[in-house]
């Protein structure tokens, strides 16, 4: 089945230059354009999509508030934010917002390509180096302490290994490479990593690293 891919961004150009390579592809089908947040949402609300790229930077509305209300729907895409910096605080409000991740403009397609069909299967494109520069960055985004006390609640919630499960997720590693790591079977990391996101009430493993970097589980200069 095709990933039904919706792109939005201002700029007209790069949205014909994301057309003419991605729906070339064989697996995507581009469903819908929108040149700001508000003619985002309108058209969402009445065509199916499974992923959007959305760039951050836009008149109206911009891609963060835009996702921030796409994603009150139980049934939303996921979202794929475009940015052409990437230490840029439109992103890091994104992730906090509930994309599923974030690309450079300039990513190579190969690249786009990969991280439409992880996204459309549930997972996050998280990038360590670019995401841990995001949120040593913006430090002005930190937990208040309640919200971090709240936040160390949770995670005594975890066992001794779903605790260094997050830990490895939070360096942006996949489960085959996590399984690798701990020496178990892809699998059960998969389980494993489920149960972290519901324990701790995340919707994916972008806001998993944001947590861990929030809680002090990973410090910046971790590798």
């Amino acid at each position: 089945m095709n990933v039904r891919l919706v792109l939005v961004d201002d700029q007209e150009m790069v949205r014909m230059g994301l057309r003419m390579v991605l729906e070339s592809q064989p697996g995507i089908e581009i469903v819908g354009e929108a040149d700001d947040g508000d003619t985002a949402l309108a058209m969402l609300n009445r065509t199916t999509a499974d992923v959007v790229l959305m760039d951050v930077r836009m008149p109206h509305m911009s891609g963060v508030e835009a996702t921030r209300r796409l994603l009150e729907h139980p049934d939303a895409p996921s979202v794929l934010i475009l940015t052409t910096f990437d230490l840029d605080e439109y992103a890091y409000d994104a992730l906090q917002a509930g994309a599923s991740g974030f690309l450079l403009k300039d990513t190579p397609v190969e690249e786009v390509i990969s991280a439409i069909h992880h996204v459309h299967a549930g997972d996050a494109v998280v990038a360590p180096s670019t995401t841990r520069r995001l949120l040593d960055h913006f430090t002005r985004a930190r937990p208040t302490a309640s919200e971090d006390r709240d936040a160390g609640t949770r995670l005594d919630l975890l066992t001794a290994r779903e605790y260094e499960v997050l830990r490895w997720v939070a360096r942006g590693l996949s489960n085959a490479e996590i399984a690798a790591e701990l020496v178990l079977a892809e699998g059960t990391v998969k389980v494993h990593v489920s149960r972290i996101l519901t324990k701790l009430g995340l919707r994916d493993r972008v806001q998993a690293v944001v947590l861990a970097y929030d809680t002090g589980i990973i410090a910046t200069g971790d590798g």
